[in-house]
């Protein structure tokens, strides 16, 4: 069974046909859409700040999720697919992003929508990734526009992670 926690009288808050892997920690201030799911070892942790997460997102194994304790809550769009071992922190991603599997995105960042964090990037604080580009690198860098295919990819990630969470139901 997840442990899912209240902090302070705020306990996490989620919609319909989510799915919860049974090791998945989910603390506090959370408030996530339907169709998401948080898959084995995830931990959202909305213990010192408010997560807020649109429909259909899905956050992966080992990712965490994260805020800043007065400073920076963090705020997921819709469709949003955060990777494998990945830390978003007190950010903004917008609809249709994909952060790659181990990439952080750090405090007060703004990701705009169809934007790609690429595997292993660390996006520094304080960063504006724009729209339709690929961002990569130590720390993260714009390198180059989406293709058409990326930009459908990141429209249908989010519903193989619907569909592959069906299997746990």
């Amino acid at each position: 069974m997840p442990l899912i926690l209240p902090v302070k009288d705020k306990n996490p808050e989620w919609g319909s046909d989510c799915f919860i892997a049974e090791n998945a920690t989910i603390v506090g201030d959370v408030a996530m859409g339907d169709n998401c799911s948080v898959w084995f070892n995830a931990v959202i942790r909305g213990d010192v700040n408010f997560i807020k997460i649109g429909n259909n997102t899905n956050i992966q194994d080992g990712a965490v999720i994260h805020c800043t304790y007065l400073h920076a809550g963090t705020t997921i769009g819709n469709n949003v697919s955060i990777g494998h071992n990945a830390l978003v922190h007190g950010c903004i991603l917008h609809d249709n992003v994909l952060v790659g599997m181990g990439a952080i995105v750090m405090d007060h960042t703004v990701v705009e929508p169809f934007v790609i964090i690429s595997a292993g990037a660390i996006v520094l604080e304080r960063t504006r990734c724009e729209s339709g580009f690929l961002y990569a690198g130590i720390p993260a860098k714009k390198i180059k526009p989406i293709t058409d295919e990326q930009r459908e990819m990141l429209k249908r990630l989010p519903d193989n992670y619907i569909m592959y969470s069906s299997w746990f139901k």
